[in-house]
């Protein structure tokens, strides 16, 4: 199950803002969030420096804070507008009770409707009764799901086929 993280960065961007002196030069800060799946704080930072556009200017990250995530659901026409939202599903323990179990789950869509009605169709082969509350907003600009090609550089080899070549 991937560990989600949401980065918060920050940078400068000019503006040209004209009022009675005429135009003027201003720094406008910027704050943009991003989601990424790491197994650290730290690989999450690492992540983020290497992820992030490279024609965002000289940006700093200010706050990396875990997100709790059951599934993340990424529709290809889905829009680039992601929504969190907050599923409940209702089983039974051992003694017949009922329980409820809460799960977030992002979705991404153009509109608030667009995502209901994208999730209803994601979740329609579960077998268990749901309810789906709350469907919010979220600052996210894009999400960076972990990905395989890096995981071993191509420079470096596993140790037995290391060790095979060393003894011929």
């Amino acid at each position: 199950m991937p560990t989600w993280f949401q980065g918060t960065i920050k940078y400068q961007k000019e503006e040209i803002v004209t009022d009675r002196q005429g135009d003027q030069v201003r720094l406008k800060t910027i704050t943009e969030a991003y989601l990424v799946d790491a197994v650290s704080y730290t690989d999450a930072e690492a992540r983020l420096y290497g992820e992030i556009p490279a024609n965002t200017p000289d940006f700093q990250i200010a706050r990396i804070s875990k997100m709790k995530l059951s599934d993340v659901f990424h529709i290809e026409d889905g829009g680039d507008t992601w929504y969190k939202a907050k599923v409940i599903f209702s089983t039974e323990d051992d003694k017949g009770r009922e329980k409820k179990i809460v799960n977030s789950m992002l979705i991404n869509a153009n509109t608030v409707k667009q995502a209901y009605e994208q999730l209803e169709d994601s979740l329609k082969t579960i077998l268990m009764p749901y309810e789906i509350t709350d469907i919010n907003r979220t600052p996210l600009l894009d999400i960076f799901p972990y990905n395989d090609e890096n995981k071993i550089p191509a420079n470096l080899k596993p140790l037995h086929e290391a060790v095979r070549t060393e003894e011929v």
